[in-house]
């Protein structure tokens, strides 16, 4: 009997065209690697991160790794030496990187580990929002089109950076937004909740979709949802502060930028609202000459932007035009009419009827739009008053690759939304990606591969861990962006660093600091420039030197 009801079910839901869909669409990511890869002569077997010129890269790499090897990094991460106040993780949540480390504890961790999660966290993410959403083929061909033609998913998977936990993660987010939406239930509503507060955690702009949560939440239970939403709220908020007091190190600059709301307790509320307007219209200004360069020259930032704000504009013309579709069906609705006039007012009004399955499929479209659409607005506005403009450009990818799939499911006669989406990420992400140092996937050479292998050999040789009152800085090595030479300013290679023993801290630090506090740096290891002044330096202070090349030289300070 239950084997009957089983099958019934499978039958009259289609699932079997569903799975098939969802198994199609989850070949998608690794698919779009190969594709790449093999463009390039390559093979996703020969992406190397000691190749990469991303340095936060190495951070997360190192600190998975003594996650894993000891549960924690027997050395401090940090920068001038900075260190959390418990434990010894750098600037960034260590929850940004936890299927990363659930990863390393199943199947180990090695410079290829990164690259074949991320590919494993998009297959599955792929299928499971195929599952949840049920989209028609049309759909999927627009989300396959779409999702092939924004590189930046490939470059990420082929890559030791977490945006694509980020991807994903949002991603699954708003598949159980639009499953909730066609048919509630607790289940649905508890795992966006739990995925909303694994984002803020890992970033706070985040909290933006944990709001979506809470909506659904007191629409299904008012008062039990307005207590439930605050206390989630508020214990995500502490919770998050308390992971960046205590287990957070200092970075060089602070990571987000807080003068545009403390100014007004400090200076008043005039200067608050002067310093407001002030910071937006300058970094405005700065932000509309990035997109200019952005679609002229590649600027990677400026393509970040120009791909952010037109998905932003696409979601308002549809929530305007879903807007104003159901307004009308209301408005014709209101008519009266007598019933011999049915003739007259299907030829009337036919078109701008709609049946309630209709109705209900615009209403849960428009909250998907109008949530997302204030979203990217409310986070163009933290962008401009609390990041970077180069740094905090790349914290739109995770929006971008979210509006792909909100885009691809919009019901709507014509694809001309879609289609100009797509002709824009061709564009920017492929004719336009330029700059090697944001689109370029790193790949193994002899020359780095040896190179890294000779100081896996020092490192091992002239290197010990020290058990005792872990984390300290006897098992830290610290290193500089770089140093001066008689050829002139060289650049570290701290790609090589990938080589220091499994639990060893990294601790990167300005050239100046190290000039200024050489003989009081607390570290016991010190990596820099061949033949630059700090490596002159270490030798006139007695440094013992552990090994040297042409481009890093190590010393052992105590």
């Amino acid at each position: 009997m239950k084997k009957e009801r089983f099958v019934d079910w499978w039958k009259q839901d289609k699932r079997y065209m569903t799975l098939l869909k969802a198994v199609l669409m989850a070949l998608l990511p690794l698919l779009c690697c190969l594709v790449r890869t093999a463009a390039e002569g390559r093979s996703i077997g020969q992406v190397y991160l000691p190749s990469s010129e991303w340095n936060d890269e190495l951070f997360y790499f190192k600190q998975v790794e003594g996650i894993v090897n000891y549960g924690f990094p027997r050395g401090y991460f940090g920068f001038n030496e900075s260190h959390a106040l418990q434990l010894s993780f750098a600037a960034w949540s260590p929850v940004l990187v936890f299927p990363w480390i659930l990863w390393g504890l199943l199947f180990g961790w090695n410079l290829l580990s990164p690259v074949i999660c991320n590919i494993v966290l998009l297959t599955i993410t792929m299928f499971v929002f195929v599952w949840l959403v049920k989209p028609t083929w049309k759909q999927l061909g627009i989300l396959t089109v779409l999702f092939s033609l924004y590189s930046l998913f490939v470059r990420y998977m082929l890559s030791g950076m977490p945006e694509v936990i980020c991807f994903s993660l949002l991603i699954l987010f708003y598949g159980l937004a639009m499953s909730y939406l066609k048919k509630e239930s607790c289940g649905k509503l508890t795992a966006m909740f739990v995925i909303s507060v694994l984002l803020t955690l890992m970033r706070p702009y985040m909290l933006l979709f944990l709001a979506l949560a809470c909506y659904f939440w007191i629409c299904r239970n008012k008062k039990a949802g307005w207590i439930g939403s605050i206390l989630i709220v508020a214990a995500t908020g502490i919770t998050y502060a308390l992971i960046k007091h205590y287990l957070g190190a200092e970075y060089f600059t602070p990571l987000f930028y807080t003068d545009w709301i403390t100014t007004f307790f400090t200076d008043g509320i005039g200067a608050g609202f002067r310093n407001l307007f002030g910071t937006l219209y300058w970094k405005g200004l700065e932000f509309y000459r990035h997109c200019i360069e952005g679609g002229r020259n590649g600027l990677a930032s400026g393509a970040f932007f120009d791909g952010y704000l037109l998905v932003l504009l696409i979601l308002l013309v549809q929530s305007s035009l879903d807007i104003r579709t159901l307004r009308r069906a209301k408005r014709v609705e209101r008519i009266a009419m007598e019933p011999e006039d049915k003739k007259v007012r299907e030829a009337l009004f036919g078109p701008y009827t709609l049946t309630e399955d209709r109705k209900r499929e615009l209403h849960n479209q428009l909250v998907i739009e109008v949530h997302f659409a204030l979203s990217l607005i409310a986070m163009l506005f933290a962008h401009l008053l609390m990041y970077k403009m180069v740094e905090g450009s790349k914290h739109f990818l995770t929006f971008i690759a979210a509006g792909i799939f909100i885009v691809s499911m919009l019901e709507t006669r014509y694809y001309k939304k879609a289609v100009l989406l797509g002709a824009a990420f061709l564009y920017l992400y492929s004719f336009k990606a330029v700059e090697p140092y944001d689109y370029q996937i790193p790949y193994v050479t002899e020359e780095r591969q040896a190179q890294v292998e000779y100081w896996r050999e020092i490192f091992s040789e002239k290197l010990a861990m020290d058990t005792e009152q872990v984390p300290n800085y006897e098992n830290v090595v610290i290193w500089t962006f770089g140093d001066e030479t008689p050829e002139g300013h060289q650049n570290l290679k701290w790609q090589l660093l990938y080589s220091a023993p499994k639990g060893f801290g990294i601790s990167c630090c300005e050239r100046e600091y190290i000039t200024e506090h050489l003989t009081e740096l607390q570290s016991r290891y010190l990596a820099t420039v061949s033949g630059g002044a700090i490596d002159e330096m270490c030798r006139t202070a007695g440094y013992e030197e552990l090994g040297r090349d042409a481009d890093m030289v190590l010393y052992r300070r105590y």
